[in-house]
């Protein structure tokens, strides 16, 4: 007997029309699969409270600003529990604990609300788990909480000296991860420097190659908070370096420096205030195909540069890679590149566009009056800001400026960065991780 074809021909039609899986992604940094905190998935909420769309919480054991990371059915998140500093693995699925690792103690809390030694994020490529604390400790884990390697950057590298602690994250590339440890001795006429650019095997933790990383940097300028970052457009590949009064680019191979840009820090063509002893960078620069946005601090520029074959050596006061610089940065968070437009949001929780191609300024606008900490993240046509009082406000993308929501979770603050995997948006408090569905 001969089956019915509706069934098959009800597939055909309406088959094409079903999600496709290739819009479902893993996040395993904290700037995303794509390394600039995009996301291609549809449908994500825009709306939730402690009663609405929230599909599970799960309370942490310490308070901490690091982003969490996803991998199919696990989530994980670093935290500091009393004095030690773990490693956490939860489900995706009900947001259940799966394992968790003591990986080192001695947490330090800065500032009140300014972090701890839980602040770097981990990353993952989906067969193991690194993650890097304050204290200097790196280590690596199986996605089964198992330990496959764990050092000092103290013992390696020499004693870090950083004022509120090395919360640096090192980024995942290939088979390496690269680090950025830029600190030093905060003493006027104290010329001791120990900024070196670092790449580590991710199998093995051997170091693979380390260089200094020389500059003029004074007192507190020798410190950066800011991370490393990959560019990698097909055609170039380097490793983006931003502290110490300057950014510089180095080749994967070698740790060498491919270029500079310097005058970041006292009165130049970009920078119209005076040098600054305490000009320590926090946010770190954003990466898109063609482009490098630049934050600095303290009132500073924000710049972009052009990335091409002339890209090389010292580009301070070269306006074929220059290609503009604004009066004013954000001073934490990253800034966002999307579709033409870069966003940058500020500490006071004013949302500034501008056109990348141009600089030109399309709108500043306040979205809320809190401290925004975390960094800016885009899906689906919106873009998502968290502030330090848990508030969240999502903002339509584009050249009109237009709240489309106002959140929070009873008063939870948040310092870490939203990101999005699977259809579901991921937050983490100073108290839980929350999985957000519609």
């Amino acid at each position: 007997m001969l089956r019915p074809l509706y069934p098959i021909l009800l597939f055909l039609v309406f088959g094409s029309f079903l999600p496709s899986p290739g819009f479902c992604e893993d996040w395993p940094s904290w700037r995303g699969p794509k390394g600039d905190s995009t996301s291609d998935e549809k449908g994500i909420a825009t709306e939730w409270g402690p009663k609405k769309n929230v599909a599970w919480r799960t309370e942490l054991p310490g308070q901490g600003g690091a982003t969490p990371v996803v991998w199919k059915d696990r989530i994980f998140v670093s935290s500091n529990e009393g004095d030690d500093l773990v490693l956490l693995c939860c489900s995706t699925q009900d947001g259940k604990e799966l394992w968790k690792k003591k990986v080192a103690s001695g947490n330090q809390n800065a500032r009140a609300g300014e972090g701890n030694s839980a602040s770097p994020s981990p990353s993952t490529d989906g067969k193991h788990v690194w993650i890097f604390f304050s204290t200097g400790v790196f280590a690596c884990y199986t996605l089964e909480g198992n330990e496959v390697w764990k050092f000092d950057a103290n013992d390696r590298f020499g004693k870090i000296d950083i004022q509120f602690g090395m919360s640096s994250t090192p980024v995942l590339h290939g088979d390496a991860l690269y680090m950025q440890l830029l600190h030093g001795p905060m003493q006027r006429g104290d010329q001791n420097r120990t900024g070196k650019v670092i790449k580590i095997n991710k199998l093995t933790g051997e170091t693979v190659w380390v260089v200094d990383r020389i500059t003029e940097a004074q007192f507190e300028c020798k410190h950066s908070y800011a991370s490393p970052f990959i560019y990698d457009d097909g055609a170039r590949s380097f490793m983006v370096v931003h502290g110490a009064d300057c950014t510089t680019g180095h080749d994967l191979k070698d740790g060498k420096e491919l270029w500079r840009l310097s005058d970041l820090n006292g009165p130049s063509q970009y920078n119209k205030g005076q040098n600054d002893l305490t000009f320590r960078f926090v946010a770190s620069p954003s990466v898109s195909k063609g482009s490098i946005i630049i934050p600095t601090c303290k009132g500073g520029p924000t710049l972009a540069l052009r990335v091409s074959d002339q890209l090389k050596g010292n580009v301070a006061g070269n306006s074929e890679v220059v290609r503009w610089s604004a009066a004013k940065t954000p001073d934490v968070a990253i800034p966002l590149v999307h579709d033409g437009l870069v966003y940058n949001l500020h500490n006071d929780g004013k949302l500034q566009v501008f056109e990348l191609d141009s600089g030109k300024e399309i709108y500043m606008e306040r979205t809320h009056t809190a401290q925004h900490r975390s960094s800016p993240f885009y899906a689906d046509g919106h873009i998502y800001l968290c502030s330090k009082d848990g508030t969240c406000t999502v903002v339509k993308a584009g050249r009109k400026f237009e709240i489309v929501s106002t959140n929070d979770l009873d008063g939870e603050g948040i310092t870490a960065s939203p990101i999005v995997s699977n259809g579901t948006l991921y937050l983490r408090t100073h108290k839980a991780l929350y999985a957000i569905k519609k």
